[in-house]
């Protein structure tokens, strides 16, 4: 089942895909024009998904939100339900004041695996039986109707991940913020900026404030989170596109193809082209 609704006028669409032979994306490829943010749910065994060349183990009863600029396929695409949106349709940027997702539940390059437990299940099997309504429902508040219900699917996932992975309510407050700010920044400027002092300066922060706020949520330190940024871009453009390792150096706002080299090495245990051949050969 694929359900699907467009904006004529604002290009704006949602996807509501359930048990589909076909369901992957291959960003710097044939989907290079469909910039959908995707939350999946695994509603069956665990099983393989391949993102950005990487495979992961994806665990029954599971919700995985994957940014629009992601590369992805399943093991067993008949027991996925996967929810697409484009920013035309709704802008998470725009309304982070209603969803509060911004730099968290779509992470800039992390996975986040969120487990559903049966109350949570059963929430989500609601709001799938309501999008399939309203998805068959055309009458003229049919796109509010969507909107309305996205939100609630974003905000309801959202929760869920925060319960998992920043239990203390008390730490979900202006702290966490600057982290999901941080991130965003990172997303938007990892091509050109390396260095923590940027970010912080953006955030009218000290570069140790940053650290000690990032170890108090457990999350990586703000170089690490960089690094992994580009290390991950770098990784796509191996993987999906023919830019040989001196463009890809350049592209990622290093002058020194011998330095991303050892760069690249030092975080993945291959170069460049080591890298790519080895996922050629997989």
């Amino acid at each position: 089942m694929k359900l699907s609704l467009k904006d004529a006028n604002s290009g704006g669409r949602l996807l509501l895909v359930n048990d589909e032979p076909d369901f992957d994306r291959f960003f710097y490829g044939k989907d290079s024009n469909n910039k959908y943010f995707t939350i999946v749910w695994n509603r069956g065994h665990t099983q393989k998904v391949m993102i950005d060349g990487d495979e992961f183990d994806f665990p029954p009863q599971t919700i995985l939100p994957l940014m629009f600029n992601q590369s992805f396929s399943f093991g067993r695409n008949s027991d996925l339900t996967a929810w697409q949106f484009n920013r035309e349709f709704y802008c998470i940027i725009d309304h982070d004041s209603e969803v509060s997702c911004v730099g968290f539940l779509f992470c800039m390059g992390n996975n986040l695996f969120i487990n559903l437990d049966e109350a949570s299940q059963q929430k989500m099997g609601i709001l799938l039986n309501m999008f399939v309504s309203e998805l068959n429902t055309s009458d003229h508040v049919q796109n509010d109707m969507l909107v309305m219900l996205l939100k609630r699917l974003i905000i309801t996932v959202t929760q869920l991940a925060k319960s998992e992975y920043i239990p203390d309510e008390r730490q979900q407050n202006e702290r966490f913020n600057i982290i999901r700010k941080f991130n965003l920044l990172v997303e938007g400027n990892f091509h050109n900026e390396h260095t923590v002092n940027f970010y912080a300066h953006k955030l009218n922060k000290s570069p140790k404030t940053l650290s000690n706020l990032f170890a108090l949520f457990n999350q990586k330190s703000p170089i690490q989170m960089i690094q992994e940024r580009i290390i991950i871009e770098a990784k796509r453009l191996l993987c999906y596109t023919d830019k040989s390792a001196k463009e890809i150096t350049y592209d990622l706002g290093f002058e020194d193809p011998a330095y991303f080299c050892n760069f690249f090495k030092k975080h993945t245990s291959y170069s460049p082209i080591g890298y790519r051949n080895r996922k050629k050969n997989n």
